[in-house]
């Protein structure tokens, strides 16, 4: 098992998304990329934390690669926006890929330059790829949101 760790906006729609690859064993929500030590949701809303809403995915390599998740990633929000997606406003809510080793900040960059490239977009791509730094594990409510609750996500799969 690997961990791939990625921030897409608002991270109840994203975990469920990605809840739906095969090669996909887990997910969990929380913030990562901040500050300050165990932070909570209402600290990490007021947008002075530094921290990102994340989901870190737990995948079977040989089932479904990091390429194949990165590529995944930039289809479940607008990777142009800088810090907000949709409604949602604040460097929480900013695209960033935080990468667990060499390998994956190599596949990473490598994905985010060629779909910068194609044309796919009308704005420069401006996800960030830093280093993965202490994931902290959001609030239970937060885990598996839409799933607990019985609705759809919020996020749409782009083609």
């Amino acid at each position: 098992m690997e961990t791939a760790t990625f921030g897409a906006g608002c991270f109840w729609g994203v975990e469920s998304a990605f809840q739906e690859l095969k090669g996909v064993n887990a997910t969990a929500v929380g913030y990562t990329g901040g500050k300050s030590k165990n932070p909570t949701y209402k600290q990490v809303c007021t947008d002075e934390t530094g921290h990102a809403e994340a989901v870190q995915v737990t995948f079977g390599p040989a089932i479904i690669s990091y390429e194949k998740l990165v590529e995944y990633f930039f289809k479940l929000h607008d990777p142009t926006q800088v810090n907000r997606q949709g409604p949602d406003v604040g460097t929480q809510y900013r695209s960033a890929i935080f990468y667990h080793s060499p390998d994956q900040q190599r596949v990473a960059t490598a994905v985010k330059e060629r779909l910068d490239k194609s044309g796919k977009f009308r704005r420069p791509i401006a996800t960030v790829i830093e280093p993965a730094a202490e994931f902290w594990r959001a609030e239970d409510y937060h885990q598996s949101y839409f799933k607990k609750n019985g609705l759809p996500s919020c996020h749409v799969v782009t083609e």
